[in-house]
């Protein structure tokens, strides 16, 4: 079978639970079609996922399909998933970015924060599938797939399958790190810089991280905007 690649909404979030880089989100999600008229059926991930759980072990986390497996470099894992399952929604997946201290771990988170990197897709082999009989129905309705990888991609081919924030993997340790900290807790760049500016040397403490007080700022951002 010929592995292809399904291009669906996707919403990751890093996780503030103490793991650098921690995420999760929908590596898939039910009824949408994809920029080639493909649509995932609810209960297509329900074999092979028992198929990986099996193995102990879960598909690779890549980025751009591994280069489909170009380059030594490119099929690398970006990172470790975690967890994967199916619910109502789709594809549930959380893991981590792993290397974060290496130039090419430096590289793909920093694409992520800044919004470069921001789209997302599986790579899979079709295993049951209907085709389409009218004009506006999808092509195919995939039914049952073997999951292959899921990747962080650059063009991904439905628009709406991006990564919607990603926080910092350390702690914050800079006035720039403080001002991405708050534009990713919803400041507009100018409030950012303006709370920055003169709240970041009173609060600063020897361990560098701010997160706690990021978090409160984000919960008082209606007031603070005001």
């Amino acid at each position: 079978m010929q592995r292809e690649a399904f291009y669906a909404p996707f919403e990751v979030k890093f996780a503030d639970n103490g793991t650098p880089g921690a995420f999760e989100g929908y590596g898939a999600v039910f009824g949408n079609i994809d920029a080639y008229g493909d649509v995932i059926q609810k209960g297509a991930f329900k074999d092979t996922l028992k198929d990986w759980n099996k193995t102990k072990k879960l598909p690779p986390m890549l980025v751009q399909h591994g280069g489909w497996m170009m380059t030594d470099m490119d099929a690398l894992p970006i990172g470790m998933w975690d967890g994967m399952s199916e619910d109502e929604t789709g594809l549930y997946v959380k893991g981590r970015l792993i290397n974060l201290d290496t130039e090419r771990g430096k590289t793909i988170h920093g694409a992520m924060k800044e919004g470069a990197l921001d789209g997302m897709s599986i790579g899979y082999r079709a295993k049951e599938f209907s085709l389409g009989t009218k004009p506006d129905e999808p092509r195919r309705t995939l039914k049952k797939i073997d999951l292959m990888e899921v990747s962080v991609v650059t063009f991904p081919a439905n628009g709406k399958a991006r990564v919607s924030s990603v926080k910092n993997a350390g702690m914050v340790k800079t006035i720039r790190d403080f001002e991405e900290l708050l534009r990713d807790a919803g400041f507009s760049a100018a409030d950012a810089k303006r709370i920055a500016s003169t709240g970041f040397k009173a609060a600063h403490r020897d361990d560098g991280d701010l997160s706690e007080l990021a978090d409160a700022l984000k919960r008082n951002a209606s007031i603070l905007k005001n």
